[in-house]
């Protein structure tokens, strides 16, 4: 689902399932932390853009996907431990990250912005933790989230589900600058150029010390958001998604 391509020291990242409005499968977390590995080791790449291929960033992670996770507690566990160690893995990465985000960045979408260290926004862009709809929480979104908006802020997304507006994003904390339709690109471009001409140690530093304790979550998360999976209520959601009606949830 990601496609790679470096030039002059920045790596620029596709999500590259435009069919599925960039929706994320299961093998994309593995494919995630892979891509992550490799930047890292390659000397010759100084900056990392993520964007969006076709209409939006992306829509998040493949709902009809979460309906063949095997049953039991240890098979929801194994799949919350890849998506939440993909995302943990640009956490760790020592170069830094630029997520250039258009149309919608839902949940999982939402949720890479947030591992991100600078996001860059056109005007069309949407941002949103919707999960509660389908009876679950935003695991990695609540793990980063306070790094970037204050209590209010995360409670009203994780809560209501409401879709921020690219400008409503950058109030929340979410978003460092906000341009005209389709100028994501080109200021993200012009960031990544930036930073690439600065001391690739000094940036390592920065960026390791800024994100001290933000990965004390993560154990939590996957406990949690598997108990969750397991609930008559997800399976409900799920369903209502699939069959595309409003669902009906019981609190079991």
């Amino acid at each position: 689902m990601i496609t790679t391509e470096i030039r002059d020291g920045v790596a620029w990242l596709k999500l590259d399932r435009p069919e599925k409005l960039n929706a994320m499968p299961r093998s994309f977390y593995n494919e995630l932390r892979a891509t992550a590995a490799e930047l890292e080791a390659d000397d010759a790449v100084k900056v990392i853009v993520i964007h969006g291929a076709g209409k939006c960033f992306s829509v998040g992670g493949d709902i009809e996907d979460f309906g063949n996770i095997p049953e039991g507690v240890a098979a929801r566990r194994a799949y919350m431990r890849e998506a939440l160690n993909g995302f943990r893995a640009w956490d760790e990465l020592p170069k830094p990250v630029i997520a250039a985000v258009h149309g919608h960045a839902l949940g999982g979408g939402c949720e890479l912005t947030m591992v991100c260290d600078i996001v860059v926004a056109d005007e069309t862009a949407r941002f949103g933790t919707p999960e509660a709809g389908v009876g679950l929480v935003p695991g990695p979104g609540m793990v980063r989230g306070l790094a970037h908006v204050n209590l209010h802020w995360m409670k009203y997304m994780v809560l209501t589900g409401e879709i921020l507006s690219a400008h409503e994003a950058l109030a929340a904390g979410l978003v460092n600058r906000v341009t005209e339709p389709g100028g994501h690109v080109a200021e993200a471009q012009r960031l990544g150029d930036l930073m690439a001409s600065r001391a690739p140690l000094a940036l390592a530093v920065g960026k390791d010390i800024l994100g001290r304790h933000a990965d004390e979550g993560y154990a939590h998360a996957i406990a949690a958001v598997s108990y969750l999976q397991g609930t008559e209520d997800a399976l409900e959601g799920i369903a209502a998604f699939r069959e595309r009606r409003d669902p009906k949830f019981e609190g079991h």
